[in-house]
């Protein structure tokens, strides 16, 4: 049900089962009661806005991570505040553990490891600091909710002829309420849908924007884990130096004298007691750390699913892109599948335009694979016939060498044949033999 805040005249809206209880105005921030009983006719806000407003959107801040600086500080603060407290409850040096009061106790587990124990309660004061700052961001995601964002007095149904006046509404809103979860998205569906005109469209830019302000939300708590797992380690890192310290004290240099051996062993014992200290003391910042950091997870996991179910059970059903219209309303058909083919035909074009370039480009490729074999098949042909031309003329080369000799060797041997015939008288025969058969001799 809807309902006006009377201080500064918001249109405010709530759950049927929040009637009668105090809240908060997200805008004035004044206290006020939701109507047990709301008739029909105070829906209608006197001076609705009926206006087309500016749209030239805003800047959104994270709804989920503070400020390290801001937080870092706090955490600052908290320490030296908390250290200055137990400061005057410091026990006598020469008083025993035992005697302790709480206070000295207290003041001892963060005194004694003093470098560690600093660490830890840094790391748990910078914790808390974070999860303050988150608490009040959650509180104004809550108070965003109250707000009737999307008024009944602007139509039952948002369509194409009445969107706009959905979306001028939101603008008008006051500035600090518009960066909210629920703002926000319900700003990017109405402007979507504006432009795409698609009821499907716009439940899936919902369901997709809620997967990314589900993992923004996991997200903002990596630090204060990171701390909730060194808490402890550094805790157990300060027992090890205690004990270290404690048995590298130990001193049994005179067994004959008891009283030193006595009073080596107290020392001992009394400084492993100091460092089981720094592990109590990281076990209990840890535990302390750990439910204030579930419980807000809880909180801020529940408010994005009153989101969600906003935008599917209030928001989506109200989306009118006239696929469902009746039969009667003919024009309205004709125009939904006017609009369908359409879209149709841009996302045809598209794809075919994808597909031509992705052609041309293989096309491309191909003339330029197909010359580059081209020219390596050249290249290797020339390569081959060049190096057979070489062998062949070598070979040609050394068989004319082989035969010359050949020639030569036989010339020499016809001339002594010929010395030998003269010596016996046959000279001229063997002469003119000889010419006749080897006519270059």
């Amino acid at each position: 049900m809807e309902f006006l805040c009377p201080s500064c005249q918001m249109q405010l809206k709530a759950e049927p089962e929040q009637a009668g209880q105090v809240v908060r105005c997200p805008s004035c921030n004044s206290r006020l009661q939701i109507p047990a009983n709301m008739p029909d006719s105070t829906l209608t806000k006197p001076g609705a806005v009926n206006r087309t407003t500016a749209r030239h959107g805003w800047k959104e801040t994270d709804p989920t991570n503070p400020n390290m600086l801001v937080s870092l500080g706090l955490g600052l603060g908290l320490l030296a505040i908390w250290y200055l407290i137990l400061l005057p409850f410091k026990p006598a040096p020469d008083k025993v553990n035992s005697a302790y009061s709480t206070m000295e106790f207290v003041n001892s587990l963060f005194y004694k490891h003093f470098l560690v124990s600093l660490l830890n309660t840094l790391f748990f004061s910078w914790s808390i600091s974070i999860l303050y700052l988150k608490f009040q961001k959650l509180r104004h995601q809550k108070a965003a909710l109250l707000l009737d964002v999307l008024p009944m007095r602007l139509g039952k149904e948002i369509n194409v002829s009445n969107v706009g006046q959905f979306i001028d509404h939101v603008y008008a809103l006051p500035r600090k309420l518009r960066d909210s979860l629920m703002v926000n998205r319900i700003r990017k569906a109405l402007e979507l849908f504006e432009i795409r005109q698609s009821a499907s469209d716009v439940r899936e830019m919902m369901s997709s924007q809620s997967d990314i302000d589900s993992a923004r939300i996991g997200g903002s708590y990596t630090l204060t884990r990171a701390f909730l797992w060194a808490i402890p380690l550094l805790g157990f890192i300060g027992t090890v130096i205690g004990l270290s310290q404690a048995i590298g004290g130990m001193s049994f240099a005179n067994v004959e004298d008891v009283g030193k051996i006595v009073s080596s062993i107290n020392n001992v014992t009394s400084g492993l007691g100091t460092a089981f200290d720094a592990t109590l003391l990281g076990l209990v910042l840890a535990m302390a750390l750990n439910f204030p950091i579930n419980s807000l997870s809880k909180q801020e996991d529940d408010n994005l699913n009153a989101i969600d179910a906003f935008c599917n059970e209030v928001l989506l059903p109200r989306l009118n892109d006239g696929v469902g219209a009746g039969n009667g309303d003919a024009a309205a058909i004709a125009d939904t599948v006017v609009k369908q083919l359409a879209s149709a035909h841009r996302e045809l074009l598209t794809d075919l335009n994808a597909l031509s370039t992705r052609m041309v480009d293989y096309a491309t490729n191909l003339d330029e694979k197909m010359a580059s074999f081209q020219k390596t098949v050249t290249e290797e042909f020339i390569t081959k016939t060049s190096a057979m031309r070489e062998e062949s003329d070598k070979a040609v080369k050394d068989s004319m060498e082989q035969v010359s000799k050949y020639l030569s060797g036989l010339e020499s041997g016809i001339k002594g044949l010929n010395e030998v015939l003269a010596s016996l008288g046959g000279k001229q025969i063997v002469i003119q033999q000889a010419k006749r058969r080897w006519p270059w001799s």
